[in-house]
């Protein structure tokens, strides 16, 4: 029996289909920049209130399907959950972001929680999925998610987001064995999270390693480019056919031959690498995401509308799905996302 061929837009995209449009969702598009999205957080009390509220995390994630009708929505969730459900203390301050518990040594890594045991804490945003794969759209493709190892990583050892990642890099040099061992925890803890999403719906899973950047050499290779090999692999041979974008964030040249090399069906790609550069060199081995710079959602205008058509008339001969190259901001104006989809659904050559 031959497989049915997807018919959603994104899930073609991801099959390897040119389209005539590409495609269209947007990074942290269930968020502060919608004021529906801060009524249903003040509703919630608090973040990671909103995030374990299954009623209220499907409602943030429907909003922007409602109002702009993307052609994914992606589960309202967050990276860290995983690292809370591994056994680290976590809380958000406002105005400031998150907070984590620290670990630097093999004594904090064997203090985690073994990776069955993170089903308990998770259970509700698997619910969520339950509750957006009934309440979608027919044609709307579901997205379900993880942090990538190496990123989780450097929020577990450093205890917060820092803007070179240098505790962690610390201990990948000084302590390797017990870094080593965490890569391992997240790594299993993140194909079994991904795992029970799919089982709960979600149609198509995205890895982010929004600090990849920072790896050079050989170490983006074995934190970065290998665990998301294995966590595709995983989730391949538990689920055929479900598509994996890889993020690999500001990864530069690294992003040349990342699908060969994990096996992903897209690469989602920054704005620090140009839309010519990424059609040359990285949509030669199949699906694009990217990568119109965020902060265009900001400043809007006709520097918006050039800017669009260029990544999509960059893409237009290959498999390209649209998207920012890193997550819209609070301070963007949800009039200028309209903007964004009305150029990319009316750009002809």
């Amino acid at each position: 029996m031959t497989a049915t061929a997807p018919t959603k837009t994104i899930l073609r995209a991801l099959a390897g289909e040119t389209l005539p449009t590409p495609p269209i969702w947007m990074m942290r598009q269930a968020g502060r920049y919608l004021p529906e999205y801060k009524a249903t957080r003040a509703q919630a009390g608090d973040f990671l209130s909103l995030c374990y509220n299954p009623e209220l995390a499907a409602e943030v994630t429907l909003q922007p399907i409602r109002r702009y009708g993307f052609d994914a929505a992606i589960l309202f969730a967050d990276i860290l959950l995983v690292p809370q459900a591994l056994g680290a203390d976590l809380w958000f301050v406002t105005g400031e972001g998150p907070r984590l518990s620290t670990l630097n040594d093999m004594v904090g890594v064997e203090a985690l929680k073994p990776v069955d045991a993170i089903h308990d804490t998770l259970s509700p945003v698997y619910e969520t999925v339950k509750i957006l794969s009934r309440e979608l759209p027919a044609e709307t493709t579901l997205i379900g998610f993880a942090g990538a190892p190496w990123t989780v990583a450097t929020y577990m050892i450093a205890g917060r987001g820092t803007p070179d990642q240098a505790p962690a890099h610390a201990m990948r040099e000084g302590a390797p064995e017990a870094f080593d061992a965490l890569i391992d925890r997240i790594t299993a803890a993140t194909i079994e999270y991904l795992s029970m999403q799919i089982d709960a719906g979600a149609e198509v899973v995205k890895i982010f390693d929004s600090w990849a950047g920072s790896l050079k050499g050989d170490a983006f290779l074995r934190y970065s480019l290998e665990p998301a090999r294995k966590i595709t692999a995983a989730l391949k041979a538990r689920h055929p056919g479900i598509p994996v974008i890889a993020f690999p964030r500001e990864a530069g040249d690294g992003y040349i031959g990342f699908a060969r090399a994990t096996r992903a069906d897209c690469v989602a790609i920054d704005n620090s690498v140009s839309p010519e550069w990424a059609a040359e060199h990285v949509q030669v081995d199949g699906c694009v995401q990217g990568n119109l710079a965020s902060s265009h959602m900001v400043t809007g205008g006709q520097a918006l509308v050039d800017a669009t058509e260029r990544v999509v008339r960059a893409f237009r001969n290959g498999p390209h799905i649209f998207n920012l190259g890193h997550g819209i901001t609070p301070d963007a104006d949800p009039e200028n996302v309209a903007l964004m989809i009305e150029t990319v659904r009316n750009c002809r050559d």
